[in-house]
């Protein structure tokens, strides 16, 4: 029996309103498909790969700007974002990989925190393909990917409706995954 595909989309360099809009659009489509079981054949979703066209910095459910580091932000000429994933502020800039799955994670019979490791092991085998030998997961509760002691990997979820969302996206380490 096949796996469910999953299609990638390159959008090249986009604005994050841009993005978030396809991703949404994407987990629409997805929901709007009939069956939840792994069906054969069957697109389990998308995963949509680009790099920010500017600064933008994203604040998930626990917050972590002041209205005013907001406004200063901003006055920069930096986006800013409230999210529905977990975690706090993720900085996105040009040269940063942004990779947006939206997927039906049941089709693939993965719980969340699989997928998340799945996710986790991708990002320190792209580390390992950019030489950077030492990039590592850390266990439970953490998420992302560190080298050293700096978080160069983060990953934030958004689960509703019964298919599952993800976002991994570089933060805050300068160098260009493209």
């Amino acid at each position: 029996m096949r796996q469910p595909a999953v299609r990638l989309v390159w959008l090249g360099q986009v604005r994050y309103a841009e993005l978030l809009a396809l991703q949404d659009r994407w987990l629409r489509q997805l929901q709007a498909k009939p069956g939840t079981e792994a069906l054969s054949g069957t697109e389990a979703g998308a995963l949509l790969v680009c790099e920010p066209a500017g600064p933008v910095y994203t604040a998930g459910l626990r917050g972590g700007l002041t209205p005013e580091e907001t406004a200063q932000l901003r006055a920069l000429g930096a986006e800013v974002r409230a999210t529905g994933r977990g975690g706090l502020v993720t900085f996105h800039g040009p040269g940063q990989l942004l990779c947006h799955p939206v997927l039906d994670l049941r089709r693939f019979g993965l719980r969340l925190r699989t997928h998340v490791a799945a996710l986790e092991a991708c990002a320190v085998r792209l580390c390992e393909l950019q030489g950077l030998p030492g990039a590592r997961a850390r266990p439970p509760p953490y998420t992302g990917v560190w080298l050293d002691e700096r978080k160069i990997c983060a990953i934030g979820e958004r689960c509703g409706s019964g298919a599952g969302e993800s976002a991994v996206e570089g933060t805050s380490h300068p160098m260009a995954w493209l």
